[in-house]
């Protein structure tokens, strides 16, 4: 009776060179697509001459297109169910501060309803978001967009 090493057993070692090359390409290939998927939604801002606010936190936004589309940031929803949307994603919010934007082409009947509607999920604080007068730069920006 010998005894000793067996040479004959199966090496079960795993091979992470192939798995690190394919998680190198999609890496690559995310950081280069990333930047082309963010969209936004357009909206012809009116202008006044207020000096933009600071903010600290990342802003919940309400938007009306110039098609009467409501979005809560880039979320689509209806009139009828703003205020239930609104209401429960300040739920988890210790502020209760909401930025209005509306294109200057939407009836002023609607910017009021939309605004009753805020109003009524709980908002305590309404921002109204606007283009800086004279700003071309700023208006340049948006023309570009669409």
């Amino acid at each position: 009776m010998i005894l000793g090493n067996n040479n004959n057993g199966l090496l079960s070692d795993i091979n992470v060179t192939p798995f690190v090359d394919v998680m190198l390409v999609l890496l690559i290939i995310f950081m280069v697509t990333a930047p082309m998927m963010v969209q936004g939604i357009n909206v012809s801002l009116p202008e006044a001459t207020s000096k933009p606010l600071v903010s600290e936190k990342e802003p919940l936004i309400i938007t009306i297109n110039k098609d009467n589309q409501i979005f809560i940031n880039d979320y689509q929803v209806t009139l009828e169910f703003l205020q239930n949307k609104l209401a429960k994603v300040l739920e988890g919010r210790s502020d209760r501060e909401v930025y209005f934007r509306a294109d200057k082409e939407i009836a002023y009947g609607m910017v009021v309803r939309v605004m009753s509607e805020i109003r009524g999920a709980g908002v305590e604080k309404l921002g109204m978001v606007t283009i800086p007068l004279g700003s071309d730069s700023e208006l340049k920006k948006l023309r570009a967009k669409r």
